[in-house]
């Protein structure tokens, strides 16, 4: 039980990458980005590729990995601001492209990686750790390197119009804002961090399948959502950006902890996809129930008066 719960930390932190990109698009521009399970799977079909079939440098490998991520965003980016198609057809549009092309960068459909440095096995021999201390040690690394990163950059001018795109589109048109830039960047750099997510998941399992990313936006927008519940039970709410950046690798984490106990408790893993929508669906309807009944209970208040 320990061992199932610990491999579900290092876990959702590798996988909390992947929401921190999902954050990007569905929080600040209010699009669920269906490219994402496309990119993650992409990530870890080129770094699986870079390090067996062209024997790259694990490093290097992860690099190529979120650069490949990088381009992904870039298509459904361009199809979205330069075509006109709207984001979600979009990124359906890329994310079903993907399929076919990272059955290409294989050549089949799995890679193992059993015979190949990866970045996890460096740290672990040079430390003289288990594998799973070093995924945990590097995921946290990365992880907080990420939103360190993150905080900055929505800090510059560029990272402000970029959120500000998602909260008035129309008032950045008429402030002068080419929204088309920051859409287009804000959907390659979600799709890097996936990349990148993909590429750490594919070198720390192990092997790389071209299903690997399937249901990576379901879990993205479960860990956000969870994430947010937890933020509210929190005093002071952790409202600021720092604070719902990490909220977000939290709620990662604590979704692969409750799949844990769940499948320790005897649920068939088959039924996982279903569990995920169930906890999004239930987790985006509460809220909306009780505001409504919030705002039922004060027109009652106030007809009493």
């Amino acid at each position: 039980m320990l061992l199932a719960l610990s491999g579900a930390v290092y876990q959702g932190i590798l996988w909390g990458i992947m929401v921190l990109g999902v954050f990007i698009t569905y929080k600040m521009l209010d699009i669920a980005d269906l490219t994402v399970d496309g990119s993650f799977a992409l990530g870890g079909c080129v770094a699986a590729t870079a390090s067996v079939t062209l024997g790259l440098d694990p490093l290097l490998a992860i690099l190529l990995g979120t650069l490949a991520g990088v381009i992904a965003g870039a298509v459904t980016g361009l199809l979205h601001t330069v075509f006109d198609i709207p984001a979600i057809l979009a990124g359906i549009l890329t994310q079903i492209a993907l399929w076919s092309i990272n059955l290409r960068i294989m050549g089949k459909s799995n890679v193992p990686l059993l015979n190949v440095d990866t970045v996890f096995t460096r740290l672990a021999s040079l430390l003289g750790v288990s594998q799973s201390v070093a995924s945990f040690m590097i995921g946290i690394l990365v992880a907080v390197l990420c939103i360190v990163l993150l905080y900055w950059f929505f800090g510059t001018e560029i990272g402000s119009a970029l959120r500000a795109t998602g909260q008035n589109e129309h008032m950045c048109r008429a402030l002068g804002i080419d929204v088309r830039v920051t859409k287009l960047l804000a959907l390659m750099i979600s799709n890097g961090l996936v990349g990148l997510s993909g590429a750490l998941v594919c070198q720390s399992q192990k092997y790389a399948d071209i299903n690997m990313g399937t249901g990576a936006i379901v879990i993205g927008l479960a860990a956000i959502v969870i994430g947010e519940v937890l933020g509210r039970l929190t005093p002071g709410k952790l409202q600021a950006f720092g604070s719902r950046l990490t909220s977000a690798v939290v709620g990662s984490v604590v979704y692969f902890l409750i799949r844990a106990i769940v499948l320790q408790m005897g649920m068939d893993a088959n039924d996982m996809k279903l569990f995920s929508a169930i906890i999004v669906a239930l987790a985006l309807v509460i809220p909306v129930i009780l505001e409504r009944r919030q705002q039922h209970l004060s027109y009652s208040k106030g007809g009493e008066r």
